[in-house]
């Protein structure tokens, strides 16, 4: 199985390589086997990727929003022409099942394309202002050469959701995915460019934590767009910051998930389902701290338990798997060190925990697992563990519960379960989330802003509020009449 693209980074509407780059393999998680091999982005390759995107930058601006979003919007067509093979692309490079990928990844980053492509002609326009017999006007105008760096959870998501609206705003964009994802944006790039997209606008060149500083410090770079951790995103924003460089940050949380007791059982089970099992866990905005009232503990947990023991763990390339591998070895130790620190702190293990008997050994798998009885202090109820471990707590009632969810320094996302739809309003005005959910959990439509609060980051992505982030308004005072001074 052998997933190897033509060279390492897409640079100028070409492949290119660079030997004296590092190796890295990149890994499919469900076996262990090496799929590809790539280097990854000396000096040289950087600038010539800063440089491409300068150079082209200021012809693509020149072009009108229409034609620009034309574009974007045939990218979309070809992306959802080539669903199933990017899907297979996506989970050779993620290990996350096929049953998810053809359904929420390369199909986000069309929508992503489709979205920002059809609204540019009318978002990007200015205010007129009257001032009696003069009058001023704004137009936004475009940043230049943007940065984006991915995460390995959506490599293919995250790569449209920064390109659509950097390239519709008339900037360009250098990408670069993580070191562990590094296939998908390089077909990103491809499509963009078999659109149409003129040469040195959508580059992609890979790298490790050494290739950031590279991008983020560059003088060329007017903004960065990162997703990422808490711990990464404060150094690329203090970077950022020394040049006074555009920023938005998409990190991480711990996101409580209530649930009260009038809610459907069923429906806030599945929430919480798919708000720490789907993607094997890897998803930002997941509500790992599910608060359930005290009413309903035994039954949510009895019946959590039965429908937890029930998904389907395997091989990711089987439309029948419902659950993948982690996305490397380092990261699956990382989860089984919060495993066992839950269960040395006190926290009653309901099921999981262990390595699934019907995957391969080589493969980085572990079960859903659910703890019980967990505390606001323990380790696994404070800390962001990116895998497949549900904490849940109870509580009495609504002011408690609040106080409680909004004791951590992360601000990501929130959700609540309820039929009272008055309580579900007043208790997400006082959460301290970007981003909430009503009676759901995890749905990320590209019309909605996607965006996190406190140390969880700031900007936002998607909608028409993600242009604002990668424009900047420039104001003009047009006078009618002679100047007047005193001198």
């Amino acid at each position: 199985m052998k997933a190897q693209p033509p060279a390492s980074h897409f640079i100028d509407g070409e492949y290119v390589e660079d030997i004296d780059g590092a190796a890295f393999d990149s890994i499919y998680p469900a076996t262990g086997e090496v799929i590809a091999r790539l280097h990854a982005a000396t000096p040289a390759i950087v600038e010539k990727a800063i440089a491409a995107a300068k150079r082209a930058q200021p012809e693509w601006a020149a072009m009108s929003p229409t034609a620009r979003g034309r574009i974007l919007k045939r990218a979309a067509e070809i992306m959802r022409e080539r669903n199933r093979e990017l899907s297979e692309l996506e989970t050779l490079d993620t290990g996350k099942p096929i049953q998810e990928t053809i359904v929420a990844d390369p199909t986000s980053g069309a929508d992503a394309f489709e979205f920002f492509g059809g609204v540019a002609a009318a978002a990007l326009n200015g205010d007129y202002i009257p001032l009696g017999g003069d009058f001023a006007f704004t137009k936004r105008v475009p940043l230049g050469v943007c940065v984006g760096i991915g995460a390995w959870n959506y490599p293919q998501q995250i790569a449209c959701w920064k390109g659509a609206p950097a390239l519709v705003a008339g900037n360009a964009m250098v990408f670069k995915p993580s070191e562990n994802t590094p296939l998908g944006a390089l077909k990103i790039a491809e499509i963009l460019h078999e659109a149409g997209l003129p040469k040195g606008l959508y580059n992609v060149i890979q790298g490790d934590r050494a290739t950031g500083p590279l991008l983020v410090n560059h003088k060329d770079v007017a903004k960065v767009s990162l997703t990422g951790s808490v711990e990464t995103g404060r150094k690329v924003a203090g970077a950022a910051a020394s040049s006074l460089k555009h920023v938005t940050m998409e990190l991480g949380g711990k996101s409580p998930l209530i649930v009260f007791d009038d809610a459907d059982l069923e429906s806030a089970i599945g929430g919480a389902m798919l708000g720490n099992f789907y993607s094997t866990g890897q998803v930002c905005s997941n509500g790992t701290r599910v608060f359930v009232q005290k009413g309903i503990k035994d039954k949510f947990l009895s019946r959590l338990k039965e429908r937890t023991e029930k998904i389907i763990i395997g091989d990711p390339m089987d439309e029948a798997t419902q659950l993948g591998p982690m996305v490397s070895r380092a990261q699956l130790d990382k989860v089984f060190a919060y495993v066992e620190k839950g269960k040395a702190e006190g926290a009653t293990l309901v099921t999981g925990g262990g390595i699934p008997n019907n995957v391969s050994a080589e493969g980085t798998y572990i079960q859903p697992t659910v703890f019980a009885d967990v505390t606001d202090e323990m380790t696994i109820c404070r800390e962001e563990i990116f895998g497949p471990v549900m904490c849940v707590l109870d509580f009495d009632n609504e002011d408690e519960v609040i106080t409680r969810a909004n004791g951590t320094e992360f601000g990501l996302s929130a959700g609540v379960f309820t039929c009272d739809l008055t309580r579900a309003h007043r208790v997400v005005d006082q959460l301290e989330a970007g981003t909430l959910w009503i009676n759901t959990y995890n749905l990320a439509p590209v019309e909605v802003p996607f965006g996190g609060s406190k140390q969880s980051g700031f900007g936002r992505e998607n909608s028409l509020a993600a242009l604002n982030h990668y424009t900047e308004l420039k104001s003009v005072y047009v006078a009618m009449g002679k100047v007047e001074a005193p001198y």
